[in-house]
């Protein structure tokens, strides 16, 4: 073959990252349903396998990128001007966006009695095994030793080490400078490494939704129906309505920008059901919408772990009412004043992972409802906790956009260049290869 005729050769089309994930979704959707309703146990297997080994590899980094991420965050407020006023005001937003979640859930809840005809009884629940209480969460922050909270993947107190470390460190000045260095080095390279497992979420997707079909089906999602519309519909008016009136009056952005820059992270979320196995592609993204690099290096890990409109918010106030209901207990306004304080403050219990048990069992102990309830919800929990992640995730990248903008460091040209398709494929943005 000549030259003239190799490069007359055109390359096969280059599929999307966001259009990889879209058609994995399908295709798990196709193959649970297969797998389910020909009862092919070898296919439910394999779908189970795919989906865990991708859950799996994320979870492998998380503990080790929760302490650096937090750490060098930290760290790196020295280097932006008001530094002090950008942290306040983050957290600020972190709770009115939460307060305004919670209380959307409650409203949804009140509406819909989420927990009347189902045919549900209490002895239908079953209490966990672990549940959150506020002592338990008040010393729970603190580790025993600096080794467990990494073998057990205790998110809180890794963050508490990592605060503590990155404070120290800020003290310290130019006596800390190596371990910076090392820091942030360690810092890359597990975030390369999680370039490439997130490269697989096209086929991690396959196996995930699909093992959610084959396992539940559609029969489980049916007994739930009022409680499981509730949690999405309550998701999607926080996404859709609530964070693009925010944009537009509070940032005086374009909210379809936004969901533009910031889709591949929220799709991500969706399937991974990890807000914390999302952080690199959700910094990415929001650093692409023309927030600072320093800023948002710190306010996404900061969010990742603490900011969570749906696992924390929405969730436990649905989820409340529904437990309140099936176990006939009448809730009072004092009741839905506690929700909203306990998804305000212990919002960090949830601390990035799949799956918000923790965060309810702490609401429902606050509330003095029975544990059993938890044991009610623990079948439909994944096919709530997609929904619920991808507004953790958006929720993480809305609020360094509305400060940043507030406080007019928000790079105006960038975020309205922001466009679809994934970071990976970004070319203003250095991906690792």
């Amino acid at each position: 073959m000549s030259v003239s005729d190799t490069k007359s050769l055109k390359l096969p089309i280059r599929v999307p990252f966001w259009a990889q994930i879209i058609i994995g979704l399908l295709l798990g959707v196709a193959l649970g349903w297969i797998a389910r309703s020909a009862d092919v146990s070898w296919l439910v297997t394999t779908l189970d396998k795919i989906g865990g080994i991708f859950i799996g590899l994320l979870k492998l980094a998380v503990a080790p990128l929760v302490f650096f991420a937090i750490l060098v965050s930290i760290t790196n407020l020295r280097k932006v001007n008001n530094a002090a006023r950008l942290a306040s005001r983050t957290l600020l937003w972190f709770m009115i966006t939460s307060l305004i979640a919670v209380a959307i859930g409650i409203t949804i809840g009140l509406v819909t009695n989420p927990g009347s005809g189902t045919g549900l009884t209490p002895a239908d629940g079953a209490a966990p095994e672990n549940r959150g209480s506020w002592l338990d969460f008040l010393t729970g922050i603190i580790p025993t030793d600096v080794i467990t909270p990494f073998t057990e993947l205790n998110v809180l107190q890794i963050v508490f080490m990592a605060a503590v470390a990155g404070i120290a460190a800020l003290q310290l000045g130019e006596k800390a400078q190596p371990i910076l260095t090392l820091s942030e080095s360690v810092l890359e390279l597990l975030q390369k490494a999680l370039w490439w497992v997130i490269r697989l979420a096209p086929l991690g997707t396959v196996g995930l939704i699909g093992n959610a079909i084959a396992t539940y089906g559609w029969d489980l999602i049916g007994k739930y129906a009022t409680f499981t519309a509730d949690i999405y519909i309550g998701c999607a008016i926080v996404l859709f309505l609530v964070y693009p009136v925010l944009l537009a009056t509070v940032a005086k952005a374009n909210p379809l920008q936004f969901f533009k820059g910031a889709w591949p992270a929220i799709q991500l979320a969706f399937v991974s059901r990890s807000s914390v196995g999302t952080m690199p592609v959700t910094q990415r993204v929001t650093e692409r919408l023309g927030v600072p690099k320093e800023y948002a290096s710190f306010a996404v890990p900061f969010g990742a772990t603490t900011k969570m409109d749906g696992c924390a918010a929405i969730y436990p106030a649905i989820a409340a009412i529904f437990v309140a209901q099936i176990f006939d207990v009448q809730l009072g306004v004092g009741d839905y004043l506690l929700i909203a304080f306990v998804s305000v403050v212990g919002s960090a219990a949830t601390a990035g992972l799949t799956g918000a048990t923790v965060m309810l069992t702490l609401t429902l102990s606050t509330l003095g409802l029975p544990m059993e309830g938890v044991g009610l919800l623990l079948a439909i929990d994944p096919i709530l906790d997609m929904i619920r992640t991808a507004t953790n995730v958006a929720g993480q990248a809305l609020v360094p956009v509305l400060v940043s903008a507030r406080e007019g460091i928000l790079d105006r040209d960038a975020y309205d260049k922001a466009g679809g398709g994934s970071p990976l494929e970004d070319k203003r943005v250095p991906v690792p290869a």
